[in-house]
């Protein structure tokens, strides 16, 4: 159980825990490029309809919502790595049914293997949350940051195992996808090192925190929850939308897979600082420089679709998802108290992947079918990022202003 006034000199095992999903989230995170970079082309192929060309990362998304708080729950009752091994064979099942899929054809069970996947993906999303479970409060922002700092690993590898394995076998991504099953079977072991203390069962007559009614009632608990979607679901949307865009526009596969690449390192990389300066400006201010950095990413979107405007566009779209995100998961964290964490981060993830799921279900209509061409699907994309970040931003103003918070 954490305890919210750990002493400087336990940090020694939150360091050791935070190199352990450094290496989770830069060796199993190397998955999610990897199939975002391939899952809509695969879809496109598989669908006689090409309005649903991103529903399998749509499923990927839906599935972790859905065992969000299911993950939760069982991390609560047997700790984190029960819950982020349960999360690595729920991918290597769902990465084999999607290549079972490829073999056969068949665009329904290429969406089940996808929907297992999204279990992975969930799990993945614990890793920042169990990295602060042993760290103290000084260390927890920066603790919350290197681990998301792992990515950047992930994305020099995914991309790269992308372009080597989607034709290394006769079925177009079928090496991808066995590729995926490798890393989260090899992957899972790496959580025998983990030392995260299963939470202590209440005493008897201990107060078990506020409900999930109350929590929700918290400005700053649900200002953080509106921000981490807005970021969140808006990066998908348009990194979802980016391979069918660069394909479209006449550039190749390989291009999509070194842009993509190019937005998880701006994922990740600036995660090496986040944490201190969110330590010194507070989450408030980082998250909002993540909402402006975001609405910079769909401006640049729209002038065009030159490959320079691609990778500027994603770069800052990564950008403005790491400040936005990392702080307002900051934010989480420092409002609610560690008997309480059981709730209110599987309450936050489904609604985080809720609104991802949307996102990702509008990417394919909105890139395929809402316009006459690419071009047009593409300006379309971007432009419908602008009411939810009007929703955060002033969300993010509210609670800034409100008495209770000077």
């Amino acid at each position: 159980m954490t305890d919210m006034s750990l002493p400087q000199s336990d940090d020694r095992r939150a360091r050791r825990n935070v190199m352990v999903l450094v290496a989770a989230q830069a060796i199993m995170g190397s998955q999610m490029p990897m199939i975002f970079i391939v899952g809509g082309l695969a879809g496109q192929m598989l669908a006689t309809n090409p309005c649903w060309a991103t529903l399998p990362i749509s499923m990927i998304v839906l599935g972790s919502m859905l065992s969000a708080n299911p993950l939760s729950a069982l991390m609560a009752h047997y700790g984190r790595a029960a819950g982020f091994v349960a999360g690595a064979l729920f991918g290597a099942l769902g990465a084999g049914v999607a290549a079972f899929a490829l073999i056969k054809g068949s665009f329904p069970l290429f969406l089940a293997g996808s929907l297992l996947t999204g279990t992975y993906m969930s799990a993945q999303g614990f890793y920042r949350f169990a990295a602060a479970d042993t760290a103290s409060p000084e260390f927890r922002p920066k603790a919350i940051s290197y681990v998301m700092a792992g990515g950047l690993a992930s994305a020099l590898v995914g991309p790269e195992l992308a372009k080597h394995t989607n034709d290394a076998l006769a079925v177009t991504f079928l090496g991808t996808y066995l590729a995926v099953v490798a890393l989260n079977l090899l992957g899972s072991l790496l959580f025998l090192g983990l030392d995260i203390p299963r939470p202590a069962r209440s005493a008897e007559g201990a107060s078990p925190g506020r409900t999930r009614r109350e929590l929700l009632r918290d400005p700053t608990i649900v200002v953080a929850m509106i921000c981490a979607m807005v970021a969140y679901a808006l990066m998908n949307l348009v990194m979802t939308s980016t391979p069918l865009a660069v394909v479209g526009c006449g550039y190749s596969t390989g291009n999509a897979a070194d842009i993509v690449r190019a937005h998880v390192l701006a994922m990740f990389a600036p995660a090496f600082f986040t944490g201190h300066l969110i330590a010194r400006f507070g989450a408030p201010v980082i998250i909002g420089t993540g909402l402006a950095i975001l609405a910079g990413a769909g401006a640049v979107a729209l002038t065009g679709v030159q490959i320079e405007q691609f990778y500027l566009a994603l770069i800052l779209l990564g950008l403005g998802w790491n400040f936005g995100f990392i702080g307002a998961t900051t934010l989480l964290s420092s409002a609610h108290r560690p008997e309480e964490k059981g709730r209110i981060q599987g309450i936050n993830d489904f609604v985080v992947f809720g609104g991802v799921t949307a996102a990702s279900l509008s990417s394919g209509v909105l890139m395929n079918c809402s316009g006459t061409n690419v071009v047009a699907g593409w300006n379309a994309v971007n432009i419908a990022m602008l009411p939810f970040l009007v929703l955060a931003g002033a969300s993010l103003i509210w609670l800034l202003l409100r008495p209770a918070a000077r």
